[in-house]
């Protein structure tokens, strides 16, 4: 695969796997619910290939939004390989904007050490308690 073929890569979410809505025409990245996976690897190279792609012609602004509330330790791997890649376009020069959000001080606090290794701007926002 050269070329992103879809301008849209979606994933519809259940109680373990993430809903993932990317756009490639706005630059908007969204990881939502929750990501505890059996097997990470099938779920997250298909994603991380089109990251990839996307990072060839990127938008002229781009913005993950992080917005899982429990993630497994092999979700935080690929989570850390997919902020890489936009951390090699930010080095590129392009507009870059890592959002994380979160609603306790642990998730805060695990956001904090990817900002620490790595180096794109991060945006924290706290989640408000769903009625």
């Amino acid at each position: 695969m050269d070329t992103i073929t879809a301008t849209v890569f979606q994933i519809e979410g259940n109680t373990s796997r993430p809903t993932v809505i990317f756009n490639a025409a706005t630059g908007q990245f969204r990881l939502l619910g929750r990501s505890i996976l059996e097997n990470s690897i099938r779920f997250y190279e298909p994603i991380t290939k089109w990251i990839e792609q996307y990072i060839k012609n990127p938008a002229e602004k781009t913005e993950f939004h992080m917005e899982l509330e429990y993630f497994n330790t092999s979700t935080s791997k690929y989570l850390l390989q997919i902020m890489q890649q936009f951390e090699l376009l930010f080095e590129k020069g392009a507009d870059v904007t890592i959002v994380w959000y979160y609603s306790d001080e642990d998730m805060l606090d695990l956001g904090s050490d990817y900002q620490q290794i790595v180096k794109v701007p991060f945006e924290f926002k706290k989640l408000t308690a769903q009625a």
